[in-house]
């Protein structure tokens, strides 16, 4: 699968991706992540990306045509009969959830668009943009992270990031419970000891232990996933 980051601030995204499981898929070839700096498309001789609002307002807006030659080149690089989908970070976006990162890596290729300053044009959002998705109800500096957020939660449902598919199917959300608790050695820490049904090598009883956690730490952690 293809990432492709629309952003002001490449340094910021390559830096984040390049390392852990996210940096280990890229030098494997599972999955890759081009980042594009949209300044490079200006054709001011400042490379100026911004400009004042129409009506006033405090701040500057990101101006539509730096963001439109770099949304079409990145068009023209990818291969043709592809499925493409356009992402815009912003917090007027739907909440990302296991969900959405499961639908948006059934895609070949996501563009992702971060927006700074006060925004990006509105007009560049009816052009390019298929969805906006937002990681909370609160403001950052700009989209950057947000969108290393994505990549990930996306990266992670590509077949080939993860080293077992166990890992997509117990882990938090994905069975729309959270994630039973776990305990490495040793075997007590600080008085606190491993449940013992842990070490008693019964398979089937530490399936019903597992389940039970996930539920009581559902209800106590986020009782509004419980149905």
């Amino acid at each position: 699968m293809r990432f492709e980051i629309m952003t002001l601030f490449p340094e910021l995204v390559d830096y984040v991706l390049s390392v852990s499981i996210i940096g280990r898929a890229q030098a494997a070839g599972v999955i890759s992540v081009q980042t594009h700096n949209i300044r490079d498309y200006s054709t001011d001789k400042h490379r100026r990306v911004d400009d004042t609002p129409y009506g006033g307002g405090k701040g500057m807006l990101m101006a539509a045509p730096p963001i439109a030659a770099c949304y079409d080149a990145i068009m023209a690089s990818l291969p043709s009969g592809i499925s493409v989908r356009t992402v815009y970070m912003s917090p007027q976006g739907a909440l990302l959830n296991q969900k959405t990162a499961k639908r948006l890596a059934g895609y070949d290729a996501l563009i992702i668009l971060c927006g700074h300053y006060e925004g990006v044009d509105e007009r560049v959002i009816e052009e390019f943009v298929d969805e906006e998705i937002s990681i909370g109800d609160y403001v950052v500096t700009g989209g950057e992270l947000p969108a290393c957020i994505l990549v990930d939660a996306v990266a992670r449902n590509v077949p080939g990031v993860l080293s077992a598919e166990e890992c997509y199917e117990l882990e938090s959300h994905s069975a729309g419970l959270l994630e039973y608790a776990q305990y490495t050695r040793p075997p007590v820490f600080r008085g606190r000891a491993v449940p013992e049904v842990l070490l008693s090598g019964d398979h089937a009883a530490i399936a019903r232990f597992r389940r039970k956690s996930a539920i009581e730490r559902t209800k106590r952690k986020r009782p509004d996933l419980i149905l």
